[in-house]
């Protein structure tokens, strides 16, 4: 499909609600910065309408729901963060998005900024984050991520390290963070190459002023290394599940 036709699509796409298969919602999982000791932001995670793990609702989505479906998860995640996060506006709001979902980046955040606005959820609260995991069109991609950006967005890049683009990315457009894929800090304790790695990418995105993130964290083990190697920035089961409509407990690790 050209450009001009998936455009075309993308617009008759705003104009109409194609619905989507199955209903969903959101759990939401912590995000910690351990320099200050405080949860600082939750992960917007898609779940059935029971709880149920994001796979079966991920696998309802395709190119005729795509837009509808990015578009309800924006609008999920915020009523459910207005509702659930501390009042004050400084808790950040995490959702991911589909790229390939955005036609006209600022056509199609018409229904988040109206959202926002409807139950007076900060937009400087907000990170968009993706996920390369299928090729993108880079130009339409910094386009969207730049739009962000003007509009007040925060952005951010999912599972660094394995998707397509990684240092090509960041060589045109800096996002406010980076999370390193989880694949590359799993048992990295025992492993001298990934500590040699993982070092070089803080310091590699300290350098460009990126804010490092570090995933999937599950033990006390790893911690450890990562916060040796300089990272503050985690999320990961160490520090709390997902948890379905509702914030997870206040993590151990911070009251320890």
């Amino acid at each position: 499909m050209s450009g001009r036709a998936a455009m075309h699509q993308g617009c008759q796409a705003c104009q109409r609600d194609e619905g989507f298969p199955m209903p969903f919602s959101m759990a939401f999982q912590p995000l910690i910065d351990i320099a200050n000791r405080r949860v600082f932001g939750h992960e917007a995670l898609v779940r059935g309408i029971q709880g149920e793990g994001a796979g079966g609702v991920l696998s309802k989505v395709d190119a005729d729901n795509r837009y509808y479906f990015d578009q309800q998860c924006r609008v999920k995640a915020i009523e459910l963060a207005a509702r659930l996060f501390p009042a004050g506006g400084t808790t950040q709001l995490s959702i991911n998005f589909l790229p390939n979902a955005v036609y006209e980046p600022r056509a199609c955040i018409r229904r988040t900024l109206e959202t926002a606005g409807r139950v007076g959820f900060p937009l400087e609260a907000i990170i968009f984050e993706f996920t390369e995991n299928e090729r993108l069109d880079s130009a339409h991609l910094l386009k969207i991520l730049k739009t962000y950006k003007e509009i007040g967005f925060k952005t951010a890049i999912d599972d660094f390290g394995a998707g397509y683009a990684g240092l090509k990315l960041l060589t045109d457009f800096q996002p406010d963070i980076v999370k390193i894929d989880m694949d590359l800090l799993r048992g990295i304790d025992a492993d001298p190459a990934r500590r040699v790695i993982v070092r070089n990418i803080l310091r590699m995105l300290d350098d460009l002023g990126v804010a490092a993130l570090c995933e999937g964290v599950e033990t006390e083990a790893e911690f450890a290394v990562l916060t040796d190697l300089g990272a503050h920035l985690f999320q990961g089961y160490y520090f709390g599940k997902p948890a379905f409509e509702a914030l997870a407990p206040y993590p151990a690790a911070l009251a320890s």
